[in-house]
């Protein structure tokens, strides 16, 4: 289908990978999205606050916070390129 036809969770839950213990990558999406209600909304949140989520952990937080700064710089460039 395309990554444009994905909704957030499922984009959140290719970009974690995996779940955990009887849990699925999609589960800690929409465990994500229900906690802070948008994608904007759980970006830039402390790494400690977001790997409280259940299947989260420390490392899914950092992948989500490195894909939170690469669409950042991406944003930077395009405004300056403008």
């Amino acid at each position: 289908m395309g990554a444009e036809r994905c909704s957030d969770a499922q984009l959140l839950a290719i970009l974690l990978g995996s779940g955990g213990q009887g849990y699925s990558a999609l589960d800690s999406a929409n465990a994500l999205l229900d906690k802070y209600g948008t994608l904007s909304g759980l970006m830039n949140r402390p790494l400690e606050e977001v790997a409280q989520i259940k299947g989260i952990k420390v490392v899914r937080a950092i992948r989500l916070a490195a894909a939170y700064e690469i669409c950042q710089r991406l944003l930077k460039e395009v405004a300056r390129d403008a």
